[in-house]
């Protein structure tokens, strides 16, 4: 597949000498939804605002298709860019502000108001086209960023956290409407958010940033479910990890002595004997037994079967919340549909076993 845009060990240092992007390399093919995740000042934005020109780079090449484009300004380069606040015009009517980049182009007013009028139909903005846009809704203003992005036809649509000031909601519809959109025009888009949900739901492929490097680039799934570092494991969802070190390895099964026993998961590198290893166990892959089943699930996950108590519960809707102390004196807690963790078997004081199957616990490198 064709790539659309490449960034080559692009990296930036701010003129203190603080270093914002370090060694950045990515690939994006034609049509890829691509979402750069990390927390604030990891780099995502910079990383961002140097695809689209608004940030010089300090080292490295930014190619689209095929072009090397470290020199050329915003106005030239086959890139749109929504920026969190919309940049909105407030004197113009909605037509005019999805107009406006491309009276910047000269394009020729015929094909110019085709174009427009194409695009609010397509986002549903014709009841509205004559009217200015501060009085409109967030949703609304929302819709005309996304038109003024794309009526000038860019090969890459770039969004800092565009959905970042709408209501929860909103915020939802949006989200969908923006996925459909993509699919249906065919366009790259490369957005950033610190939200991960929608990273998750979004995108094809996940970027996740911290301290100006990149951690990991996986599919949402992959990135969920096969953690390739400490801070991925700490950043994505909700993870228990216990430090060891490995005894034996079996084809892509890991066994890891830990203060809690000898656990087994799941890993995509060789691991020797005596390396010292993290087990990462996702909460949602964790089950519990009542403390007089250990033979019978032992055989069933692979070992994987700790001895714990249970403190705290509650349930909130159908959400059952448990807390549970483990014998080195480690509080976890676990969140479940209440049908996973019925009240009436797993009462506070009451001893269990928390097990899981290998497959689903990743074993990365301490």
């Amino acid at each position: 597949m064709q790539s659309d845009l490449e960034l080559i060990k692009v990296g930036k240092v701010y003129d203190n000498g603080t270093p914002a992007v370090v060694d950045f390399d990515l690939t994006v093919a034609r049509g890829e939804f691509i979402a750069f995740l990390g927390p604030s000042g990891c780099g995502k934005t910079t990383t961002l605002r140097m695809i689209g020109g608004f940030e010089a780079i300090s080292a490295g090449d930014i190619r689209i298709r095929g072009q090397r484009i470290n020199d050329l300004p915003p106005e030239r380069r086959p890139t749109s860019m929504i920026f969190q606040s919309y940049a909105l015009f407030p004197h113009m009517t909605v037509r005019r502000n999805i107009s406006y980049g491309l009276e910047v182009k000269r394009v020729p007013k015929v094909e110019r108001d085709a174009k427009v009028d194409r695009m609010l139909a397509t986002l549903g903005l014709e009841d509205i086209a004559d009217r200015r846009v501060n009085n409109l809704s967030g949703g609304q203003r929302q819709r005309i960023a996304l038109a003024r992005g794309l009526v000038v036809e860019p090969e890459i649509l770039l969004l800092d956290e565009p959905l970042g000031a709408l209501d929860a909601n909103l915020r939802r519809t949006i989200q969908n409407e923006l996925k459909i959109l993509q699919k249906t025009l065919g366009i790259t888009f490369v957005f950033v958010t610190h939200a991960q949900s929608e990273a998750l739901s979004l995108s094809d492929r996940v970027v996740v940033m911290n301290q100006g490097r990149i951690e990991q680039v996986s599919t949402p799934l992959a990135l969920y479910t096969r953690p390739a570092t400490l801070f991925v494991a700490q950043f994505i969802g909700n993870n228990i990890i216990f430090d060891g070190a490995v005894t034996m390895t079996q084809g892509t099964n890991v066994r890891v002595k830990t203060p809690l026993g000898l656990l087994t998961g799941s890993a995509n590198e060789n691991f020797e004997a005596g390396r010292l290893a993290k087990i990462i166990v996702p909460t949602e892959a964790v089950q519990l037994h009542q403390a007089n089943k250990r033979d019978e699930v032992l055989v069933r996950n692979d070992g994987n079967a700790i001895s714990a108590v249970v403190g705290r519960s509650s349930v909130v809707g159908h959400v059952q919340r448990l807390s549970v102390d483990l014998p080195t004196g480690r509080a976890l807690s676990l969140e479940a549909h209440v049908d996973k963790y019925p009240g009436d078997q797993f009462q506070r004081g009451g001893e269990v076993l928390l097990t899981w199957p290998a497959a689903a616990a990743t074993v990365i490198a301490a």
